[in-house]
């Protein structure tokens, strides 16, 4: 097995809160091999994103480390990670033109001369599926999907051995959606890209990636391959998820299914113990005083103590 491109290593990152401490990412230990990608899923605030900032450096963490190609992030190349961000509007400078958008970090890094970005600009908008003379529009002049494939289009600029896709496509219609993501999947084979894919829809995880990682409330629950997490979870909440996810199979969806129950506790006052207790059907009297370590069963790895 190959040395990973991308190490997590007990991470954590706490916010203040007033009196109290937002615990967004609470010890959490993952990788990625290079050429892989690996989803990250969960409901909304489990702490995917702030993983995502974690890891392009736009929030410090509160201990642990991370680790890129082998060397601590801080002495990483910037340039050879880049993100592609959930608002394809927000992130794009409304007054600047989409050519000066993507030229910029070629700017930055010292990159060609003016032919040479002016060249691989229309390039690049042209791999990502849009015409060159677009390079002097401004952002509101375009699509949302024109505008994401800009974003794909600006992270892929400097050649970086990996892209952090954070919610890349939950902004996008649905018809638009599968086309984004079909443009990552080609270009993630024909670039030979490492990516982290962050979402909270597990049909478009199942779509995209190798393995996938399970957060609930600022920890990991469950890590497998794809297939057999899909095939084979293992923990209480991974089936729950999986549960409410659409099916389009009708005779599929005529199978009752156990829909996860109450509201995603505060990060603020975690609960004690397993954080899933309080919505988990297996809870026992253990689950409720000690929280269960991340272990090997089977093809996973699980943090329960009935897995």
């Amino acid at each position: 097995m190959s040395a990973p491109l991308l190490e997590l290593r007990g991470l954590v990152k706490h916010f203040p809160a007033g009196a109290g401490t937002v615990r967004a990412v609470d010890d959490v230990s993952l990788h990625v091999a290079p050429g892989e990608t690996l989803g990250l899923v969960g409901e909304s605030g489990c702490g995917k994103s702030t993983i995502a900032r974690l890891v392009m450096r736009i929030y410090q963490p509160s201990a642990g480390s991370i680790l890129f190609d082998g060397a601590e992030l801080a002495r990483a190349d910037r340039a050879r990670m880049q993100m592609v961000f959930q608002d394809p509007f927000a992130s794009l400078n409304p007054r600047e033109t989409i050519g000066r958008i993507l030229e910029q970090p070629l700017l930055v890094h010292r990159r060609g001369d003016a032919a040479e970005r002016r060249d691989r600009v229309a390039a690049l908008l042209q791999r990502v599926g849009l015409r060159p003379e677009l390079a002097q529009r401004y952002p509101h002049e375009l699509s949302g999907g024109q505008r994401q494939r800009v974003g794909i289009a600006r992270a892929l600029i400097l050649h970086p051995a990996m892209i952090v896709c954070d919610e890349a496509v939950s902004a996008l219609d649905v018809s638009v959606r599968a086309q984004v993501l079909n443009l990552l999947l080609e270009l993630r084979e024909e670039l030979g890209l490492t990516a982290l894919f962050i979402s909270h829809d597990l049909a478009v995880v199942r779509h995209m990636s190798d393995r996938v990682a399970v957060m609930y409330l600022g920890q990991l629950v469950e890590q497998a391959d794809r297939d057999s997490l899909w095939h084979a979870p293992r923990h209480p909440y991974t089936r729950a998820l999986i549960a409410a996810a659409p099916r389009l199979d009708p005779s599929a969806a005529r199978t009752p299914r156990a829909l996860l129950q109450g509201d995603l506790p505060s990060p603020i006052d975690p609960p004690p113990g397993c954080r899933f207790h309080p919505r988990c059907p297996l809870a026992q009297p253990r689950c409720r005083q000690e929280a269960p370590a991340l272990r090997q069963v089977g093809a996973a790895q699980v943090a329960c103590h009935f897995a």
